[in-house]
């Protein structure tokens, strides 16, 4: 390796002749001080001052800014899911309470052990599945809406019988009394109209025949009408009955006469109204006070307008299935 060096005496650069050990040397300190330089300065940026590499920087951009969209995402659902609660709830207490329908189950449900991303995944699909029954629940409720005007003349609201001064005596009331037969506290889940044998009994509401029994212990003869909107009635202790199972009724229609089957004492009729499966009051649906002459015109009109056919009754089919059998063995 040629050096050039300054020479005082001649006042000139002089080339000098270095060994080749020596400047070998010379770059390898060169190039180690360099090195040396480099390592402190990223140990003194990287290390001591805490610094990020260039890619994990903006790998930690790249995940601020989805953290950023997530915080979002998660601020748009906790409204959609406040509002979807808020519609469930009122599809529950408003809605389905007016027309006696069951309350949809709460299905809001969070998995805490899922990651940012799995939990709000899954938060969506839940939300998904929500509107999915919502509607679906709404859609119930539009289609019994459809038929509220008919809501009025389901819900038993007059007396099961003529409510005639005279012709009736309100007997065991509903609620605990003490059991005519076999003495002690009872809960009395009907209204009991003591009256003469044989008196006419009928519908209080719209509906359809659910039950029709014949037994000699409990309500002996009995008729149950579902009107819908989660009211039934029953009619006990019948003497006949005129109608069969799956019978479309009208309010007046005539369902049987007075009895005294099943477990009774005397002559009487024991009715119930149910609403939602449980028992509930009678009295509280039916107006005593009113006039005869409306409860006869009621009356009137439902034979009228039965007059065009014969109904189905099981007492008639009894009697025409006895006589079939009387002609078969003649």
């Amino acid at each position: 390796m040629r050096r050039f060096v300054y020479n005082p005496d001649t006042l000139s650069y002089e080339e000098q002749r270095l060994p080749r050990w020596r400047s070998v040397l010379e770059t390898a300190v060169a190039a180690v001080c360099a090195v040396a330089v480099v390592a402190a300065f990223c140990w003194l940026w990287f290390v001591v001052l805490g610094n990020d590499l260039p890619k994990t920087a903006i790998l930690k951009r790249r995940v601020d800014h989805w953290q950023a969209q997530m915080g979002v995402v998660r601020h748009k659902l906790d409204v959609y899911e406040n509002t979807l609660s808020g519609i469930e709830a009122r599809d529950n207490e408003v809605y389905r309470s007016i027309f006696a329908l069951d309350a949809i189950a709460d299905t809001a449900r969070r998995d805490t052990s899922l990651s940012d991303i799995q939990a709000l995944d899954y938060r969506l699909d839940a939300v998904r599945r929500r509107i999915g029954l919502q509607m679906s629940a709404l859609g119930e409720v539009a289609l019994v809406a459809k038929k509220a005007g008919d809501m009025v003349s389901c819900i038993p609201a007059v007396p099961p019988l003529l409510p005639k001064a005279g012709s009736y005596h309100l007997s065991s009331p509903f609620g605990v009394r003490t059991d005519p037969v076999y003495g002690g506290a009872a809960r009395h889940t009907g209204q009991d109209f003591a009256t003469k044998l044989g008196n006419p009994v009928y519908a209080t509401g719209d509906g359809v025949v659910e039950k029709v029994d014949f037994k000699f212990t409990g309500y002996g003869n009995e008729v149950v009408i579902d009107h819908g909107f989660g009211y039934k009635t029953r009619y006990a202790h019948l003497n006949t009955i005129d109608v069969g199972v799956g019978q479309s009724l009208h309010r007046g229609d005539k369902i049987g006469e007075v009895g005294k089957s099943g477990k009774s004492t005397g002559p009487h009729l024991h009715y119930e109204v149910i609403y939602r499966g449980n028992a509930v009051n009678p009295m509280s649906f039916m107006d005593m006070e009113m006039p005869v002459d409306e409860y006869r015109a009621m009356i009137g009109k439902r034979k009228l307008e039965n007059s065009t056919g014969a109904r189905p009754s099981t007492a008639a089919m009894g009697e025409r299935q006895k006589r079939q059998g009387t002609n078969g063995r003649q």
